[in-house]
């Protein structure tokens, strides 16, 4: 995996993953309580043809997780400020989960800097969520979340995933939700997952959506990937996000789960590459500023 970089940026300490090189540059956004580290199975196949970008959201990973806005309006500027700092002026925008929401987002409110749009098993795009989430969004899940994930619990699991690893049992799908489970033991990241659950999700379900918002963004190539099984965010999304943008593309992928870039890596890898192949750009006229 690519060595982890860090910059400031308003303060904050972020960290980020900057491999390859190339015209073209690819920004890779994680799901909620994860972090860069998710994205370790494409990256290496990716970064032979592309610039790629993989920060680790603020509140997440190795970024730091200040007392503040985690709203996808405050990642968004965040990202634009991210990417100023590197010199990217222009990327194709691929979000996974949140980072999906992040993207839509990021697209709607700084689309100069976007060429593509790839949402990967995204958030925002209708209300259903798994009932975990909606549970974490209730008050009081601050009390709750230290005894759900105490690091005995987290110690004897590292051991058992350390057992069955080396018997050849792996899970690429379950090691993604152990990882995201383990970071809540950390009270500042679990102080931050929780403000950024609660700007997007509540009790009866996902409280924001892009549907309505997709055609804005109309003149910009968007790829959704989906697998059929994703028990986080259904597969129906992706069918609505396609009704709403006719244009777009979508490829579902048979017996995946909730993490395509995870459990099925090269064939993630391959749509994005000829998505990048075969899409058409944006012309720089249309999104120079006045």
């Amino acid at each position: 995996m690519s060595e982890m970089k860090f910059l400031e940026i308003h303060g904050d300490r972020v960290a980020y993953r900057d491999v390859g090189s190339g015209d073209e540059v690819l920004l890779l956004l994680h799901g909620m309580a994860g972090s860069s580290e998710t994205w370790r199975a494409v990256i290496p196949q990716l970064s032979r043809r592309y610039r790629v970008v993989a920060p680790d959201l603020l509140g997440h990973g190795q970024s730091d997780k200040p007392r503040g806005d985690y709203s996808l309006g405050a990642f968004a500027v965040w990202l634009r400020d991210l990417l100023d700092e590197l010199g990217v002026t222009r990327a194709t925008i691929i979000g996974q989960s949140l980072g999906g929401g992040v993207a839509m987002q990021f697209v709607y409110q700084h689309p100069d800097y976007c060429q593509r749009l790839i949402l990967i098993s995204s958030g925002g795009l209708g209300p259903d969520v798994g009932w975990t989430l909606r549970l974490l969004s209730a008050p009081g899940a601050e009390f709750i979340l230290p005894i759900i994930a105490p690091q005995p619990v987290l110690t004897a699991g590292n051991k058992i995933r350390t057992w069955l690893s080396a018997a050849g049992v792996q899970s690429p799908r379950g090691a993604e939700m152990w990882s995201a489970y383990s970071s809540l033991s950390d009270p500042k990241t679990r102080h931050a997952f929780l403000r950024t659950l609660r700007s997007v999700v509540d009790y009866r379900g996902q409280a924001v959506s892009a549907l309505n918002r997709l055609h804005v963004a109309s003149e910009i190539p968007t790829m959704a990937i989906w697998g059929d099984q994703d028990r986080i965010i259904p597969v129906d999304h992706a069918y609505a996000a396609l009704a709403a943008r006719p244009d777009s593309r979508l490829e579902v992928l048979e017996g995946v789960g909730h993490f395509p870039h995870v459990e099925r890596p090269s064939d993630v890898v391959d749509l994005i590459d000829d998505f990048i192949n075969t899409s058409s750009q944006p012309s720089d006229a249309q999104h120079t500023q006045p």
